[in-house]
């Protein structure tokens, strides 16, 4: 009689073990039985009993328990003693825990066995149920049997969850991956495994999914060479890898398995370490007899006596780390890597194609979208972008790999400064100097492509939509510079102001649609505080001031004597009212202006042959030589103003920018 806490063991479980694991724990047991025995031809058949509830649709009703029953030695003493001891080390020869049985009920409510089994006295049945309280095994008999064949039933009642597949054909491969060591080792007889319902219809032998049908389910890739060395010195441990296609997959990705004992205990994806594994494969009908395309996936096996020496009680991982461990000189990660690249190289051209279309797409992104790159496309490496990857996902690469060489930079400077003499420092500045203009390079080429996006955007903002409108004041204005807005609020790459002229870039403080005495005054459009390039002066007399009125596309009613928009005039009043102190800044400091100080004054309008006349005749403007703008002189409030067509703006500022666009090839 045992005494433990069976229940708690069972909670204990935390690897990574799934509702297949004890089916599979019990086909292995049923395998080693056969072994341990005389039969020269074993058996082991697994039956499916479904719930009694019919589906909706006609579907197969759901998975609830499964028997497995085997012709090998049966429950004898020693076989039923090891049962009833936690961790028992009878089969360790074999890789046995001692601890499988217990994974039977994390997943299902009821483990019973049956068994025939011969010993000194004669045959003899012996059945017992596990317990779940204190004791391993409840509720046994053990009686005489005259007939019968020797051999074990398992079976194991009610899924505590809903079983994840249905369909014979699905669990029997689903099976297959799990137990794949079994049926493919030249050396191993292995005992015919077989699943059908629980009337014994459907039958399937799953030896057959591997030898026979043409190799329609699962393929082997042969291997130049399927070995892998990790570690140095006495740690140093071989690994065996066999790459395999795995054809109608239904959802299933290419993965890496590690095998224990002939068992696989986990699979990861193989798109962890090559990207291009992420989707299926295709291959195309062969000559071989096959007259089918089909997908398939691709599954490496790896094998080792370093797995089988460190595979938890449970099966469902290993004892070394995942990652990098100072404790351990291999981790599971590193086997898979290798791994990974074996089937990678198995597939060759296969995977190569598509490596090549990745590049094909990083580099259109580039010369499409994101010419601002192109100084460090050569520099990004490929092979841990994603398969197919998106244009966020590609523009994170080039980002990463832009600070990358920045910090990289930082710390080449910072060190040369610290740690070199004058002669060094002249040896070693050219290179440093051509990385630092090879980033900024990058930069620049990124600001210039924003302009000519800005440009476009803008040239829009004037056209005719669908219903034949115009659009908005304030939407050439936001593009200008945010209404409502000021520096304050407004970064230097959020406005565009060099639209209108590039000095506008340097500007200390600019108010927008924004009464400048705080109240509900007129307000300009814009008003801007120019400060010269080279001194960036604060709020100074002698710095200029640049005032902007905008007047929606299509629109020139306000030249009409009955208007009140008169934009000329609505400057100059502007003027009149900064001069005469009665606004401030928004820190409450006085706007510094002296007698001298000059304004400048631009209207950006729709010059329709009306306005045209109107500047002409009765505003005294004079025509720029292109007939697209005009300008008058107020000598005595030393204001310089111009008139301005849109057209004119966006032609001006395309103009100031195209031999930028040349350069860089965009259109």
């Amino acid at each position: 009689m045992s005494n433990i806490n069976v229940r708690r063991a069972v909670e204990n479980i935390r690897s990574g073990t799934n509702v297949y694991t004890p089916l599979v724990e019990t086909i292995v047991n049923a395998i080693q039985a056969i072994e341990a025995g005389p039969n020269a031809v074993g058996s082991v058949d697994i039956s499916v009993a479904r719930s009694n509830q019919k589906e909706l649709g006609s579907g197969q009703p759901s998975v609830e328990s499964f028997t497995v029953v085997d012709n090998g030695i049966g429950f004898n003493n020693i076989n039923r003693d090891s049962f009833d001891t936690l961790y028992s080390d009878h089969k360790i020869a074999q890789g046995g825990k001692g601890f499988g049985r217990f994974t039977c009920l994390k997943y299902f409510d009821d483990l019973t066995i049956e068994s025939i089994f011969e010993d000194e006295s004669g045959r003899k049945k012996r059945s017992f149920k596990m317990g779940k309280q204190t004791d391993i095994i409840v509720n046994e008999s053990v009686e005489d049997c005259a007939e019968g064949i020797i051999g074990s039933r398992v079976t194991m009642l009610k899924a505590k969850r809903a079983f994840p597949d249905r369909k014979l054909t699905t669990i029997a491969r689903s099976l297959i991956e799990r137990l794949l060591p079994y049926f493919i080792d030249s050396e191993y007889q292995c005992p015919e495994i077989g699943i059908a319902e629980e009337d014994g219809t459907g039958r399937i032998i799953l030896n057959d999914f591997v030898s026979n049908q043409l190799a329609a389910t699962i393929k082997e890739i042969p291997l130049e060479d399927g070995t892998i060395v990790l570690g140095t010195g006495e740690k140093a441990q071989t690994f065996q890898v066999r790459v395999f296609k795995l054809f109608s997959p239904r959802n299933q990705r290419s993965k890496v398995s590690l095998v224990a004992d002939r068992r696989e205990v986990t699979d990861t994806a193989l798109h962890s370490f090559v990207p291009e594994f992420a989707d299926e494969f295709f291959e195309e009908r062969s000559s071989e007899g096959d007259d089918r395309d089909r997908n398939y996936i691709v599954k490496a096996y790896v094998f080792g006596t370093y797995l089988d020496a460190n595979v938890s009680l449970e099966r469902g991982d290993f004892k070394f780390p995942k990652g990098d461990d100072l404790l351990h000189a291999i981790s599971q990660a590193e086997i898979e890597q290798a791994a990974a690249y074996i089937a990678r190289n198995a597939l060759g051209d296969t995977i190569t194609a598509r490596q090549e279309k990745k590049r094909v797409q990083v580099q259109d992104y580039v010369e499409i979208s994101a010419p601002w790159h192109r100084t460090i496309a050569a520099d990004i490496e490929l092979s841990a972008m994603p398969y197919n990857p998106s244009p966020e996902q590609i523009e994170t690469v080039f980002q990463k790999e832009k600070f990358s060489q920045e910090v990289a930079i930082r710390q080449q400077v910072d060190r040369m400064l610290n740690e070199t003499d004058a002669d060094g420092l002249n040896n070693g500045l050219p290179k440093i100097i051509d990385q630092i203009s090879k980033t900024s390079r990058n930069d620049l080429i990124h600001y210039i492509a924003l302009r000519k996006h800005v440009l476009t955007l803008f040239g829009k903002s004037f056209e005719l939509s669908v219903d034949q409108k115009y659009p908005s004041e304030g939407t050439v204005h936001d593009i200008i510079f945010p209404r409502k807005g000021d520096t304050a609020a407004t970064a230097l790459e959020d406005h565009n102001l060099w639209i209108i002229d590039e000095r506008l870039n340097f500007t200390n403080f600019v108010s927008s649609d924004k009464p400048l005495d705080g109240g509900s005054s007129e307000r300009p459009d814009l008003l801007v505080f120019d400060t010269p390039v080279l001194f960036r002066g604060d709020n100074e007399a002698s710095n200029p001031i640049t005032v902007f009125e905008f007047k929606r596309p299509g629109r020139d009613d306000f030249v009409n004597p009955s208007s009140k928009e008169d934009p000329v005039q609505q400057i100059v009043r502007y003027v009149n009212s900064v001069r005469d102190g009665k606004f401030k800044t928004p820190t409450g400091r006085p706007i510094q202006v002296a007698d001298n100080t000059p304004f400048y004054g631009y209207v950006m309008c729709e010059t329709s042959e009306k306005v045209k006349k109107w500047l002409e005749n009765e505003k005294q403007f004079t025509p720029m030589p292109d007939g697209m703008g005009w300008f008058q002189w107020f000598g005595n409030i030393r204001l310089y103003m111009e008139v301005l067509s849109w057209d004119k703006v966006l032609r001006d500022a395309e103009m100031r920018n195209s031999v930028f666009f040349h350069k860089l090839g965009i259109h």
